[in-house]
C-alpha cells in the first residue's frame, strides 16, 4: 500500500446473496482497492430471516455471480448470532473509515452493534475510533412498516454521514436527523457482462421487464396499457414477489394480450442477461416509486431504449424522446401514447439509434473520491456548537447537492493529516502553472509522473496533465505546510485533482456543474473567502462560460486567492482559444475581475500554442488545451 491509502471495511452483502445492493458492494471494494486502498469486506453468512425478504436470497448454487468476487471478503457476520457483530467491530478499531451499506431498517440494531464494537457510534463525538459512512440505497423500504422510521432515525444520530442517491432521499434522511449527507450519483455495477450480437428486428417494440416483480415497480399499469395497443410485445423476466406476481400473471392472459406477453419467472443468472437484452428493443422501467437505480445505464450499455416514469433519478437518466421516454408514474393514458409510437417499427429504429454508451468509469472515480473526503473530514461538530445558519445566495444554486461541506471543510482541517507530503521538488521542472497540452505525449509524461510521485490513480492521461499542474500550483501556496486551504473543485468527476488533493492532506471541497448547473455558480459562501478554486475541464467551453466563471471566481477568491481552469484550443468557431491573440483577450477579460496571470503568455508558450492549434485537427493527437493559473490581486 503507498503512503496514500486508508483502511477502510465495508459491511454489506455480497455473493453468493444476489440483487443490485450485493453487486455495488462488491464493486465498490474492487474499485477502493483499485484506488490504492487497503480494503475488508465485511458480509454474511446469514442475512436475515427469509420473512423480510420472501424471494430466494442467493445465487443458485449453479449460478455465476452477478460481479467478480472480491478476494480479501470476510462472511463472518449472521443474523441468528449477535456476537458475531461484536466480534467482526473488535476486529475494526484500527481502520480508517468504516462503510456500512444499509439494507433494510431490521438490520439496524446489528449493524450498532458492530459500530459500537469498533469503538464508533455515540464515541465518535469526541473523535475517537473510525470514522464511519453509511450507504443508504434506500432511507426507507419502498414498502415501510411501523418502527422503520424510528430505526433510521437513530441509525443516523449514531453515524459521521450518510451518503444517497438522489437529492429527494437526501431530503428524507435529514428529516430522520442525518446531520450530514452527501449526494453523489449511483455508480455503475452492471451485471452480465459485455453486451452481445443481436439480430436485425424491424416490428414493432419487444419490451423487457427484468429483475423482481413487486408491486412498487408498475409493470400491472403497463400491462393494462398494453390491452389498448396491438402488436408491442412484453417479456417479463425475474422472481415474483407474493401477490404482485400472481396479479402480473392474471394479466398477462387477457384476451388482448395472448401471445403477446412472456413471463420467465425466478432469478435471471449474469449469464443469461446480456443475451436476453439482445432479444429486446425497449427496457420498461414504469415504477410508481423509485430512489436511484442503475437499469438506464444497464439498458444503455446493451443498445436498448428506456420507457421509465419520470421518479427517482430516471429523470435526470433517461432524454425524453431521444433515448428513451418518460411518463409520470401511474399514468396509463401517457403509456398508451408512447406504445402507440412504439408500434411503429420507424420509431423503434429511430429511438434506439439515440441511445449512447454510457461512461461506465467517471462515476466511480467520483464515488471512491465521496469516500475519501469523508475518511478525512470532522464531520461531527461539537454537539454544543449551534447549526451553522444557512444561506442562499448567487453562489447557493447547488448548494443542495453540497450543503454545509465548506463548513465541514473547515471542522476537517484540525485532524486531517496528509497522506503525501508533497512540496515543489517533488514535481517534474517541465510541469507549470500555466501550459499548453500540445501533444498525447505531454499527456503520458504527466501519467507517468504522477504515479512517480504516488499519486491515486487518476482519470484519463488528459485529465491528470491538467490535473498535475493545478497540484502543484496548489502545494506551492504559502501556507507553512498547514494544508489549510479552502478549495472548491468544479472539475467533474472526470478529474482527479480532488483525490490528489486529498491524498497531499487538503479537504476540497467537489462540486458536479452538470446539464442545468453548468455555470460557475459554486457554494454559498461569502466574498473573498476561498483560497483555490479549479475547472479542469478537458470539453468544450463557450465563452460566456469562461467570463462566468471569471466573475465568480473574482469576487469569492480572497486576496492572493488562485483560480486553475483548462481551456480547448483550436478546432472550430466555437472554441475559446484559437491561438496567442484569443489566449491575451483570456487575460484581458480576468485582469478585468481582479485576476492576473500566473506565467508568460509570450515565448515559448506561444509557440506551443501554435503549434497546439496546428495539431489540433490531427486524429492521433490529444485535444489541446492550455491551463491557465490566475491570481486574486
Amino acid at each position: 500500500m503507498s503512503d496514500a491509502s486508508l483502511k477502510i471495511a465495508i459491511v454489506g452483502p455480497t455473493h453468493p446473496y444476489k440483487g443490485g445492493v450485493a453487486s455495488h458492494t462488491t464493486t465498490l471494494a474492487h474499485e477502493l482497492e483499485a484506488a490504492g486502498h487497503d480494503v475488508t469486506l465485511v458480509s454474511w453468512s446469514h442475512l436475515y430471516p427469509s420473512f423480510f425478504y420472501p424471494g430466494e436470497q442467493s445465487v443458485p448454487s449453479s449460478g455465476d455471480p452477478d460481479v467478480p468476487p472480491f478476494a480479501r471478503t470476510v462472511r463472518a457476520l449472521s443474523w441468528a448470532r449477535p456476537d458475531s457483530l461484536v466480534r467482526a467491530g473488535r476486529r475494526l478499531r484500527d481502520v480508517d473509515l468504516i462503510v456500512v451499506v444499509h439494507v433494510i431498517p431490521p438490520v439496524v440494531p446489528l449493524h450498532l452493534t458492530l459500530l459500537r464494537a469498533a469503538g464508533v457510534g455515540r464515541t465518535a463525538l469526541t473523535g475517537r475510533g473510525p470514522r464511519t459512512a453509511v450507504i443508504a440505497h434506500n432511507v426507507l423500504p419502498h414498502e415501510p412498516h411501523p418502527g422503520d422510521a424510528a430505526l433510521m432515525r437513530t441509525f443516523f444520530r449514531r453515524v459521521d454521514a450518510v451518503v444517497v442517491h438522489s437529492a429527494e432521499q437526501s431530503r428524507l434522511a435529514r428529516e430522520l436527523d442525518a446531520e450530514h449527507v452527501v449526494v453523489t450519483d449511483l455508480p455503475p455495477h452492471l451485471p452480465g457482462g459485455d453486451p452481445v450480437e443481436r439480430r436485425a428486428h424491424h416490428g414493432p417494440a419487444r419490451l423487457l421487464a427484468l429483475g423482481l416483480v413487486r408491486g412498487y415497480k408498475g409493470i400491472d399499469v403497463l400491462l393494462r396499457a398494453m390491452v389498448r395497443v396491438p402488436d408491442v410485445t412484453l417479456t417479463v423476466a425475474g422472481e415474483m414477489w407474493g401477490d404482485t406476481g400472481e396479479e402480473i400473471r392474471r394479466l398477462a392472459e387477457h384476451r388482448d394480450l395472448r401471445g403477446r406477453v412472456q413471463i420467465h419467472s425466478g432469478y435471471v443468472p449474469a449469464e443469461r442477461i446480456a443475451p436476453l437484452l439482445a432479444q429486446h428493443d425497449v427496457l420498461s422501467l414504469t415504477y410508481r416509486s423509485a430512489t436511484a437505480s442503475q437499469n438506464v445505464l444497464l439498458a444503455h450499455q446493451h443498445g436498448l431504449a428506456v420507457l421509465a416514469s419520470d421518479v427517482g433519478t430516471f429523470g435526470d437518466q433517461v432524454r425524453d424522446g431521444v433515448d428513451g421516454y418518460l411518463v409520470p408514474p401511474e399514468d396509463e393514458d401517457a403509456l398508451v401514447e408512447v406504445l402507440q409510437g412504439l408500434s411503429d417499427p420507424a420509431e423503434v429504429a429511430r429511438i434506439r439509434a439515440g441511445v449512447t454508451q454510457p461512461d461506465l468509469q467517471e462515476p466511480w472515480v467520483r464515488y471512491v473520491g465521496t469516500l475519501e473526503a469523508l475518511s478525512s473530514a470532522d464531520v461531527l461538530a461539537d454537539p454544543t456548537r449551534p447549526a451553522p445558519v444557512r444561506r442562499r445566495s448567487r453562489l447557493g444554486q447547488v448548494a443542495d447537492r453540497a450543503e454545509d461541506l465548506v463548513t465541514l471543510a473547515r471542522l476537517a482541517r484540525a485532524r486531517r493529516r496528509p497522506r503525501l507530503d508533497l512540496d515543489r521538488s517533488d514535481f517534474p521542472s517541465w510541469v507549470r502553472a500555466t501550459d499548453v497540452l500540445v501533444h498525447d505525449e505531454d499527456a503520458r509524461r504527466a501519467h507517468e509522473a504522477a504515479r512517480e510521485i504516488g499519486l491515486p490513480r487518476g482519470g484519463d492521461e488528459i485529465a491528470e496533465w491538467a490535473a498535475l499542474g493545478a497540484l502543484e500550483v496548489l502545494v506551492t501556496m504559502r501556507d507553512r505546510g498547514r494544508r489549510e486551504a479552502l478549495i472548491i473543485d468544479a472539475s467533474g468527476g472526470g478529474s482527479p485533482f480532488g483525490r490528489w488533493a486529498r491524498a497531499a492532506g487538503y479537504v476540497p471541497v467537489e462540486v458536479e456543474l452538470t446539464g442545468a448547473r453548468s455555470s460557475m455558480t459554486l457554494l454559498d459562501v461569502d466574498t473573498a473567502t476561498l483560497d483555490f478554486v479549479t475547472r479542469l475541464h478537458p470539453d468544450d467551453a463557450s465563452a460566456t462560460d469562461v467570463d462566468e466563471t471569471l466573475t465568480q471566481a473574482g469576487w469569492a477568491l480572497r486576496a492572493g486567492g488562485l483560480l486553475c481552469l483548462t481551456l480547448p484550443i483550436g478546432g472550430s468557431a466555437d472554441d475559446v482559444i484559437g491561438g496567442a491573440a484569443d489566449l491575451r483577450a483570456v487575460v484581458a477579460r480576468a485582469a478585468d475581475a481582479g485576476l492576473d496571470l500566473v506565467g508568460d503568455v509570450d515565448g515559448d508558450l506561444t509557440a506551443r500554442l501554435r503549434h497546439a492549434s496546428r495539431v489540433s485537427s490531427d486524429p492521433d493527437a490529444a485535444h489541446a488545451l492550455v491551463r491557465l493559473t490566475l491570481r486574486r490581486r
